[in-house]
């Protein structure tokens, strides 16, 4: 096992072998909201500077100018959190293939630590995938359901519902989308946008698309790509009403303590989520630095490896793979939530 020793196989260049492996984020890491953001350490703050905006009353020249009412700044604290996991490989798994010193062997223990390296990456992908989805919702989750940061309660403020009311067939849903996409205007804060994306529940997307004032809507008209979402498949989205509407399935298994494994939807069920699109500054990703003591304090990467022999018995190594992060919606008023009562 002494071959796991060579320079090749060094925390620097598996983490560079692991951010070369294809994302697997699915569709919301895909979209390239969320913009990385590399810290030193593990904690950071953010500086909430709300500013007062203001109608000025006309006043007599000569006169002393009405003072202008100060914006309030606010420092909060966050932190990112430790995603990771490890992948055994044992003796057998390299019997046959070793030969100390020989170059062609060497590569063929690489192969398999890259592949360990591909596993491992994929759950983390999907985690990230998972995160990301909270974070577009204000309440970034753990695995386990629990919560590790809840941004409209970090930042004093109540997200915004909007209920659809898609079991009453005289329901407005213009005016619902209406009221969705004014609120994030509104809530922008000088940030910009290109349009409104709305990621829809697939039980929510079946009681929108079978909604008679949605059905009415496309009757003689079809969708401003060109297709009919009432004929035509949908999975690439649609327009209505000022927002783009995307059917996402997300979920992900979580494996329990008794074997079994619970399966989580990245979007609650019957619900859509709301944000805007095309921002600069609303959306972050913090990587922090690794659970390592040789690249403490290091700027964050978005992916780290690590091998770790078993230097009692020489029986194992260990394949690492983790990252040290966490999503933020700057911005958390522009998330808005879509759901429907009967």
């Amino acid at each position: 096992m002494n071959i796991f020793q060579n320079d090749a196989f060094r925390a620097m260049e598996l983490g560079e072998a692991i951010r070369v492996i294809p994302n697997q984020w699915g569709m919301i890491g895909n979209m390239g909201l969320f913009v990385p953001k590399p810290i030193r350490g593990t904690k950071f703050s953010i500086e909430k500077h709300n500013g007062v905006l203001q109608l000025v009353q006309s006043s007599s020249r000569g006169t002393s100018l009405p003072g202008q009412a100060r914006g309030k700044r606010d420092l909060l604290d966050f932190r990112t959190e430790r995603f990771g996991l490890k992948s055994r490989i044992v003796a057998d798994d390299v019997d046959g293939i070793r030969a100390f010193g020989s170059e062609t062997e060497l590569k063929q223990v690489m192969d398999e630590v890259a592949d360990r390296q591909v596993e491992l990456r994929g759950s983390i992908d999907i985690t990230r995938e998972y995160l990301r989805a909270g974070a577009l919702q204000g309440k970034v989750l753990d695995a386990d359901g629990s919560t590790l940061v809840d941004l409209h309660s970090a930042f004093g403020i109540t997200r915004k519902s909007v209920d659809f009311v898609l079991g009453t067939s005289t329901t407005d849903l213009g005016a619902k989308a209406r009221e969705v996409t004014r609120h994030i205007r509104t809530n922008l804060l000088g940030d910009v946008m290109t349009g409104v994306l709305g990621l829809t529940h697939p039980e929510f997307t079946d009681k929108l698309m079978g909604h008679a004032d949605f059905k009415e809507r496309y009757k003689y008209f079809q969708n401003q790509n060109g297709g009919d979402p009432l004929r035509d498949d949908t999975s690439a989205g649609f327009d209505f009403a000022g927002i783009t509407w995307k059917e996402y399935q997300g979920e992900g298994p979580v494996p329990q303590e008794d074997g079994t494994t619970v399966t989580r939807s990245f979007v609650p069920a019957g619900e859509a989520s709301f944000l805007p699109l095309g921002t600069r500054q609303t959306f972050r990703q913090f990587n922090g630095s690794p659970d390592y003591v040789g690249m403490t304090n290091l700027p964050g990467q978005e992916f780290y490896s690590a091998l770790f022999p078993d230097r009692q018995e020489d029986r194992f190594v260990d394949v690492e793979a983790m990252m040290q992060t966490l999503p933020m919606c700057m911005r958390p008023a522009v998330l808005v939530r879509g759901h429907s009562s009967n």
